[in-house]
């Protein structure tokens, strides 16, 4: 169950490793052995920090935990350290939890807040800000219109219910009376046979004529869309100007012209800043000799070996520094120039292939209009044909072919809205058999929406219980120059000192450092935060005595499974493990500028 953490040039440890046990972890040491370094090395392999050496361009963190292993490299690129590889914490909202409320050393936000003076609401209340409450509660919303949006359905189909039910049964009498009504004419056909034989012509025949009427209207119809189609290219193509400067060429030029004048920026610039380096650096001895004067210093033009004086350099940078502008005007100017001509050109390139793709769709149009027209010719023929034809039969059928002929279409026609209705009836079933399942859905969904927008107040109430329960104990514990503390509803911390308010200016160093430590914990206990990240770290706690801070670490023994703490070797031993930085190999102060170790 312990955590082992390899350190490679983190804040001011160059090299070191240690073992964290559950429980009590004290690091005791002197200044400058790297009690707050080791902090901070935990915090790089929690991401809370990107704190690397100075001086170093990388720095390394190994960490082994009970149920994972992870590498976190740090990396200076461009003047900024950036942050490699997987942290334990790698989501945003566990990350800031953690530096809030399980990272307490001197640098913590709370505490800072907390020794000047301020209200503590938006530090507390911080992680909200990574939960995206408001774009939750919106989606939340539109899930449940869209339930409810179905739910509507599904009643309105349980009222249609019965209504279709009896449509659907009386459409299964009827098309049985129509079938046994067939069969009676039928049977009362003395010719059936030859009868049969006209019947079956006509109804083909019908059929034939049908189908035809359709496709004469449905070439009817797409030759009517692709004329208007047709026409609205063609009046489009007269209408698009393709323009015919030579906007190619004028692009070159104009890129050439910014070339040169970015080149020559960049020259002058670099001119510029090194002379005014040395300058302001004082450094110009670094350059040319210099011969210090009563009035003025004297000194060799590093550039044309002439004798000149420091102001006269400085004279000459500012009107260096005129032309800069200048050029940079220029140079902005003719990027606005090419960014014109490239618009200008793509506009031109859009127009053409526009105009290219409308002669295309034009000809295929043409050429697709002509094959329809010849299609509505033949349909016509092939219609007028089916016309003659029923025309035809019909003389020769009696009035009972003809009364069969209708009931036969009858239970054709009838049998079709059967299906429809069938088809309505079982999906107005399933509609409605999802009635109570959407309902729950919907509570559901109110649900969550509800307790998302309590969240915050829920949070906000926690604090401020959890803050007031754990000073209380807090107060229990020691000897404090105040009775008590309280977070008011607006997160301002009011102490009180015999029986009055009492102003945060007035308490001692480590009266300040423990409220501090109670209002982190009062975020830790409600965010949680105990669920995201087991440890627990507490650094610079040194106006607290020998007595108070073993006070302290009794009482955060049980707060949390992994508790780290610096210490000073004048302290007395600690029930738990001792971490000796004395192993380690730390920044060397004079040559780095290392502060904090």
């Amino acid at each position: 169950m312990t955590w082992t953490i390899d350190i490679e040039r983190i804040a001011g440890i160059l090299d070191g490793s240690a073992t964290i046990d559950p429980g009590v972890n004290a690091v005791r040491g002197s200044n400058w052995q790297g009690k707050s370094s080791f902090i901070e090395a935990i915090k790089t392999g929690l991401g809370t920090s990107t704190e690397l050496m100075e001086g170093a361009e990388s720095g390394r963190v190994e960490l082994q935990t009970p149920d994972r292993a992870l590498t976190v490299d740090l990396v200076r690129e461009n003047g900024t350290v950036v942050r490699h590889g997987t942290p334990y914490l790698d989501a945003e909202y566990d990350a800031i939890r953690a530096d809030l409320f399980a990272c307490l050393d001197e640098r913590n936000e709370i505490r800072r807040t907390v020794r000047r003076g301020e209200n503590l609401e938006d530090v507390l209340m911080r992680p909200l800000d990574f939960q995206d409450i408001d774009e939750q509660i919106a989606e939340l919303k539109r899930e449940r219109e869209q339930v409810d949006a179905e739910i509507s359905q599904a009643e309105e189909a349980s009222k249609r219910l019965p209504t279709v039910q009896r449509k659907v049964r009386g459409l299964e009498g009827e098309i049985e009376e129509l079938h046994e009504k067939r069969e009676r004419i039928a049977n009362a056909d003395g010719n059936q046979s030859d009868d049969g034989s006209t019947q079956e012509a006509l109804s083909r025949a019908q059929t034939e004529h049908s189908e035809a009427e359709q496709r004469v209207e449905r070439l009817r119809a797409s030759i009517e869309r692709t004329e208007e189609r047709l026409e609205e290219h063609r009046e489009e193509l007269a209408e698009l100007a393709v323009p015919t400067d030579d906007v190619e060429s004028r692009l070159v030029s104009a890129r050439d012209r910014l070339s040169g004048h970015e080149r020559d920026l960049e020259i002058l610039q670099s001119l510029y800043s090194a002379t005014e380096m040395v300058l302001d650096e004082n450094r110009v001895d670094l350059v040319t000799e210099v011969q210090r004067e009563l009035v003025a210093d004297g000194l060799t033009c590093w550039i044309c070996g002439q004798d000149t004086t420091r102001t006269d350099v400085e004279s000459q940078l500012d009107a260096l520094g005129d032309e800069l502008t200048e050029r940079r005007a220029a140079t902005e100017s003719l990027r606005s120039e090419v960014e014109k001509l490239e618009n200008r050109r793509e506009e031109i390139k859009q127009r053409k292939r526009r105009q290219a793709d409308l002669e295309t769709e034009i000809v295929e149009l043409e050429d697709t209009l002509a094959d329809r027209e010849a299609s509505l010719e033949s349909a016509r023929e092939r219609l007028q044909d089916a016309t003659t034809r029923v025309e035809e039969l019909s003389t020769d059928v009696d009035e009972t072919m003809a009364e069969l002929s209708d009931v036969e279409s009858e239970i054709k026609f009838r049998e079709a809205e059967l299906d429809d209705s069938q088809a309505e009836l079982e999906q107005l079933q399933a509609r409605a058999d999802r009635l109570e399942t959407l309902r729950s859905e919907r509570e559901d969904l109110t649900s969550e929406v509800e307790t998302l927008r309590n969240r915050k107040n829920r949070l906000r109430r926690n604090a401020r219980e959890a803050f007031d329960e754990t000073m209380q104990e807090i107060i229990t514990r020691f000897e404090t120059g105040f009775e008590t503390a309280r977070l008011t509803a607006d997160f301002e911390v009011v102490v009180a000192r015999d029986g009055r308010e009492a102003s945060l200016d007035a308490l001692s160093e480590g009266e300040l450092e423990l409220i501090g430590l109670v209002a982190a914990l009062a975020g830790r206990e409600s965010f949680d935060v105990a669920e995201s990240v087991p440890l627990l770290l507490v650094d610079g706690v040194g106006g607290l005595d020998d007595a108070n801070l073993h006070t302290l670490v009794e009482y955060l023994r049980d707060r949390a499974e992994y508790l780290v703490f610096t210490a000073y070797p004048e302290y007395e031993a600690f029930d738990g493990r001792d971490i000796d930085p004395s192993r380690w190999t730390v920044a060397n102060v004079d040559r780095v500028g290392v502060e904090r170790t």
